[in-house]
């Protein structure tokens, strides 16, 4: 573990190391105001988004504290997270209820696809060079976007920072150090540089290093009541050691502007496994290497015209490993390769009026050691025409996407191709003539193909699948108003109701292992629900600064497929009906404190609603105090934080225990 952490510090220390070799001499500093490489504003005009996004920047998601893209995501209503525990626990998301396949996660503006299993692991997603999280339902109110933009049925948006630099200023440092529970070390650095005239680049480093060991209780009951088992242990096999490097480069153009990204991963990390049949250890493990590259060029041609073109090449490589002789013993490699191109195109027709074409075309392919494979490449094309209008009080936007997905198997007959047609409409009216008060209305299908796991695997894929649509239709409204007053200086109330028909939906069981599932078709699903939110920042005096973000959603989500079914109308598994979240945090000069809650409700871990099956409500409180100086261009930030404050024992997955109380301190500088 030393070892590991000293290569953590060494990977950190990075930024310092080219910041001292890249910084310019006191001679060669220009006098120039403040600058700052960020987006080229497109025709047309933005007003108010027709669907909001829920979106966590600034002080609010610095005040989490969290670690992982996913911890952050909890705090938005309609999202769930499964997390299987630990600093290393996998964690994927979905909304709605519609499954972790029909979300997109764009990282600064590139969708992250994954043809194997179509699931993105958020924990891979450190937090340390993000700035702003935008969770959209049904799609983006803007058109000027991408084909796959239009195909999701909702969008995770993570944006990195961009270089900012002061007056006078070319190069920032900044470096961040955290050390907790379960001997876990983070350590980040960033540099930036101001390269010439419109030019900059960043490049980002970070370690994680865990041993996961952390105390749970472990208590389940037979079914007359009585406890079959009731212990306190450690948890084992969760150690991680993680390694991250990102660079950036920034660009404008007379009119436009460019940027290119590179970005790397590697991971090697046990998989604790599920704790059952008194087994407290597994031997299952689990090395990642991913990388990718994607470019963008953007354009603002004329007045009226504006283009763009995306391109992405992603390798990701997976060893998994499972020694354990009681269950089914492994050692495969999967290697899948991405190669992604877009065009889009938008036209101001007139003044208030604005259309758009897009056109997407994404090759994956997935090779594996495993024997019975057939080795799958998938050719997916998209195009999308869209069109938005302001008419005043009221903002309309429809779209309509093809998708074309051609797979060819090696040594098999390949499947015929597929087309499938989804069409949306988005309506936004104001009917007191300002943006305080707006109701809103949208109706979508959206669509995905089986992944290659559901379909080709051997011991885990069924060919049989049909690929899952969906029928969303949501009403809201929302009340924003900014400062109102020397107190109140924000408020937003939102409200929404919403219904979805899944067809076909395929859902995936853990089949022992937890890298290995079983498809099904579930067949049909009804999803009625409610989300509520709230947001509050107040000023009581000088210097103080309270903010409050509350969240609340409840789902009713049930199997409608068979009434002769034994679950005919239960809820489908691991879906609460209940579940919010509450941010609470009160600034004053340069101390912050920051408390919040999360809470989900009881759920079913199978497809029948009984008793054996239920899965406790769960939830958590975390506490952090941040004390922040700044002297000169240098600013200190210390944090120290307690997670589980009341040491609350749950699972969100059954069987796979979370931590109990721990803690964590940490320090931020930068200049």
């Amino acid at each position: 573990m030393f070892s590991y952490s000293l290569l953590i510090i060494l990977i950190a220390a990075m930024p310092w190391i080219a910041a001292a070799q890249g910084a310019p001499q006191a001679a060669d500093i220009r006098n120039d105001s403040v600058y700052a490489i960020g987006e080229v504003t497109v025709v047309g005009s933005k007003g108010r988004d027709i669907i909001p996004p829920q979106t966590l920047k600034g002080a609010q998601l610095k005040a989490l504290n969290t670690v992982s893209v996913a911890d952050a995501l909890r705090f938005f209503s309609g999202i769930q997270v499964k997390d299987y525990g630990g600093v290393g626990g996998i964690k994927t998301v979905n909304i709605r209820s519609m499954g972790s396949q029909h979300l997109g996660v764009y990282y600064d503006g590139v969708e992250l696809g994954n043809a194997q299993n179509g699931q993105t692991d958020l924990g891979q997603l450190s937090m340390d060079n993000v700035e702003e999280i935008s969770v959209y339902n049904g799609q983006k109110s803007a058109i000027f976007q991408t084909a796959s933009d239009f195909g999701n049925a909702g969008t995770v948006y993570i944006r990195t920072r961009q270089p900012v630099f002061s007056d006078g200023g070319t190069t920032n440092v900044k470096t961040k150090v955290r050390y907790g529970s379960s001997n876990m070390l983070r350590i980040s650095g960033v540099w930036e540089q101001r390269l010439a005239k419109g030019i900059a680049m960043s490049v980002s480093t970070g370690g994680l290093s865990s041993d996961g060991h952390y105390t749970f209780r472990y208590r389940r009951r037979n079914y007359d009541g009585s406890v079959a088992y009731d212990t306190t242990a450690i948890r084992q096999n969760g150690d991680i050691l993680a390694l991250r490097a990102e660079a950036n480069l920034y660009g404008t153009l007379l009119r436009g502007s460019w940027g290119a990204k590179a970005y790397t991963y590697h991971s090697n990390r046990g998989i604790p496994g599920a704790i059952v049949n008194n087994v407290w250890k597994r031997e299952e493990r689990q090395t990642d290497g991913n990388t990718f590259v994607q470019a963008w060029w953007q354009q603002n041609v004329s007045t009226a015209y504006s283009a763009r073109i995306l391109a992405k090449y992603a390798c990701y490589n997976t060893h998994y490993v499972n020694r354990d002789t009681t269950t089914y013993m492994a050692d495969n490699r999967y290697r899948q390769q991405e190669m992604y191109l877009s065009t889009s195109h938008l036209l101001e027709i007139m003044p208030g009026w604005n259309m758009s074409a897009c056109c997407d075309m994404r090759w994956s392919t997935l090779w594996s050691d495993m024997p019975l494979c057939y080795f799958p490449e998938r050719l997916h094309g998209m195009a999308a025409l869209a069109t938005v209008a302001d008419l005043g009080k009221a903002k309309v936007q429809g779209s309509l996407l093809v998708n074309i997905v051609s797979d060819r198997l090696e040594d098999a007959v390949s499947p015929s191709p597929l087309v499938r047609w989804t069409p949306a409409i988005f309506v936004n009216f104001t009917p007191f003539g300002n943006d305080a008060m707006a109701f809103r209305a949208f109706a979508k299908r959206s669509f995905r193909m089986p992944t290659f796991n559901d379909l080709y695997y051997a011991d885990m894929g069924n060919a049989a699948l049909r690929p899952e649509t969906a029928l969303q239709l949501d009403a809201g409204a929302e009340y924003s108003r900014g400062r109102l007053n020397s107190m109140l200086q924000r408020l937003r109330i939102t409200a929404d109701i919403y219904y979805n028909r899944i067809t076909d939906k395929i859902i995936a069981y853990p089949k022992g292992q937890q890298f290995r599932w079983t498809m099904m078709n579930l067949g049909k699903v009804d999803i009625t629900g409610i989300d509520l939110s709230a947001d509050i920042t107040l000023c009581p005096m000088r210097d103080t600064r309270l903010q409050a973000r509350l969240q609340y959603t409840y789902q009713d989500a049930r199997d409608v497929t068979d009434p002769s079914s034994s679950y005919y109308r239960d809820q489908i598994a691991y879906i609460p009906y209940n579940s919010g979240s509450v941010m609470i945090g009160a600034g004053w000069k340069g101390w912050a404190l920051n408390y919040s809650f999360i809470y989900t409700g009881k759920r079913y871990s199978q497809q029948e609603n009984i008793v054996y099956n239920l899965v406790q409500p769960w939830y958590t409180s975390d506490l952090n105090i941040v004390f922040t100086t700044r002297r000169k261009n240098t600013e200190l930030r210390l944090t120290m934080e307690v997670n589980n404050l009341f040491s609350q024992d749950y699972d969100v997955i059954l069987n796979y225990p979370m931590p109990k109380r721990n803690y964590a301190v940490g320090a931020d500088i930068s200049f």
